[in-house]
């Protein structure tokens, strides 16, 4: 027996270091999970990420056996909790809710990370897509896409737009808008959607792109005015509202979407279950109905087939973050 465990030690240390981890990730997978899971959140309790995580909980707690902690962690478009978990251990307990400003505009964007989204904090599972809306003030006198392209070559000292903060989906539609219409815009960040959906109302701004649901209440109430979503076709969430692509602004094609990440290293085994799961929950009606009444439509990819996503949604936006003139350090 003594010498048996000599030759175990001896062959460990013989191996190279890949091969150690890959023993070690096998073994890691056995029994996952065995304590909660830490979800942590780019933004604010009760926004887009907590409430998409928050719709599967019950679902994740039912098939994994442990409760899920949702750490909120704003800043930064998101790339201070993305930091957080790229920094955290790898043992599968640690997960980062992904979007488009952390792992498609933000490597383009922040020219300083001391860490790369990708790489290190790689893909587990994409949740869902929604569109941008653009969107007026509700007394506005434009009512359609072609009005609001003709106010803006008309007035160009009032072609502004709020965003949620610089890098964000919001504020790169709106450079995009100006880029495919050949109309200068000027951008206007704020501390999050709340205060930029404020800014329309009051006035302060002509208008904004940003996320469906988070204009959707005082888009019925009338104090805000619906003009078109961002996605190429029609949004079926909001079938009434046309296409800012076939209202005549060429090649516009943005969602906002999410997903899950984690830490490079953590054990395979653990990251195909749980993205196993997650895609599965998403099949299931009564949770992608849950998504859909919410603005989001589900779109589960596994592993693999999220990270090629993100790799192209970074290839698609960074002439757009370079026309932008926008870096941040």
């Amino acid at each position: 027996m003594p010498v048996r465990t000599t030759r175990r030690a001896t062959l460990a240390a013989m191996l190279p270091a890949s091969a150690a981890l890959a023993q070690g990730t096998d073994k890691g997978a056995e029994g996952w999970p065995e304590r909660p899971i830490r979800f942590v959140i780019g933004g604010s309790a009760g926004g887009v990420s907590d409430i998409l995580v928050r719709i599967l909980e019950n679902r994740l707690r039912e098939r994994l056996g442990q409760a899920l902690v949702l750490d909120p962690r704003p800043g930064a478009g998101g790339m201070v909790g993305a930091e957080t978990v790229a920094r955290a251990p790898a043992d599968g307990y640690n997960f980062y809710i992904n979007h488009i400003a952390s792992h498609g505009i933000g490597p383009s964007l922040y020219r300083r990370l001391s860490f790369d989204p990708l790489k290190d904090l790689p893909g587990v599972a994409k949740l869902a897509a929604m569109p941008n809306v653009l969107i007026v003030k509700g007394d506005s006198p434009i009512t359609s896409v072609a009005e609001f392209i003709a106010f803006l070559r008309a007035n160009p000292a009032k072609a502004t737009f709020a965003s949620a903060g610089t890098g964000t989906s919001s504020h790169l539609s709106g450079v995009l808008l100006g880029l495919r219409t050949g109309v200068e815009v000027t951008h206007v960040p704020y501390r999050g959607t709340a205060p930029s959906m404020a800014a329309v109302m009051n006035g302060e701004v002509l208008f904004a792109i940003d996320n469906a649901p988070a204009s959707r209440q005082q888009v019925l109430a009338g104090m805000l005015r619906a003009l078109a979503v961002s996605t190429a076709a029609r949004a079926p969430t909001m079938p009434e509202l046309p296409s800012l692509q076939e209202s005549g602004v060429p090649e516009f094609d943005v969602a906002s979407w999410y997903g899950i990440a984690a830490p490079a290293a953590t054990p395979r085994p653990i990251v195909e279950r749980l993205g196993a799961e997650l895609v599965s929950a998403l099949q299931d009606p009564g949770l992608a109905q849950r998504y859909r009444e919410f603005g989001a439509e589900p779109t589960p990819l596994g592993p693999a087939a999220f990270d090629a996503f993100m790799q192209a949604e970074v290839a698609k936006w960074a002439p757009v973050v370079k026309a932008s003139g926008a870096t941040v350090d």
